[in-house]
């Protein structure tokens, strides 16, 4: 990957994400519905079972989430959900952030904030066909909206610099003896790359500057 194309993920990064399964079918790209919640976060090899533990505790004073998505929404080449309400999973960001303030969200291309809270659902259109191609995307999901999902845990990934792998779930609201480490996904996928996103939301994001 060239630098122009912004930046690779890199073998060791992790991410703390929300999975949304209820989404699944509306997701055009190869990976599962879902909203980060830091990316990335510490590198693997400084997740340690103090960590873990820690991130078990954090996440365990805060309560399920109620979200729903009801409305589409873009930035050039990337077509996408936002959760309503957006504060609980931006407080989740916040207090991971305030413990190890070191993790920047995006690695501080969009700022100190990173992005708002969002559910991918593409994002491999080009200028040139994203506008049509979402178009007609949106009119056949919308007969299937309102999304609404019930959140119980935060996940934390893994990769390899090619594949993401499940790592350890959290529950919020709750706080187990320690977090359940994950078996390794059976069929890991790829998700797509930051850097395409990155491109097209950035631009959005200088528009509104």
């Amino acid at each position: 990957m060239s630098s122009e194309d912004g930046w690779p993920d890199v073998p060791g990064d992790t991410a703390l994400t929300i999975r949304i399964p209820e989404a699944d079918a509306f997701v055009r790209a190869p990976f599962p519905a879902h909203i980060t919640v830091l990316y990335p976060f510490l590198p693997v090899a400084r997740i340690t079972p103090e960590v873990h533990a820690e991130l078990a505790a954090l996440f365990a004073d805060r309560g399920p989430l109620d979200l729903t998505f009801a409305e589409f929404r873009r930035y050039p080449g990337v077509l996408y959900l936002p959760p309503a309400p957006e504060d609980p999973v931006r407080a989740l960001t916040r207090a991971v952030r305030e413990r190890w303030p070191e993790a920047v969200p995006y690695r501080g291309v969009f700022g100190p904030e990173g992005l708002d809270p969002h559910l991918t659902l593409a994002n491999d259109e080009g200028p040139e066909t994203y506008e049509a191609a979402y178009d007609a995307l949106e009119r056949e999901l919308r007969p299937m909206l309102p999304v609404t999902a019930r959140v119980g845990s935060v996940r934390l990934i893994v990769t390899d610099g090619r594949v993401w792998e499940d790592k350890a779930v959290y529950e919020l609201g709750r706080s187990p003896a320690q977090p359940a480490p994950l078996a390794p996904l059976a069929q890991p996928v790829r998700p797509a790359s930051p850097a395409q996103v990155l491109r097209a939301e950035s631009t959005a994001l200088s528009r509104r500057s």
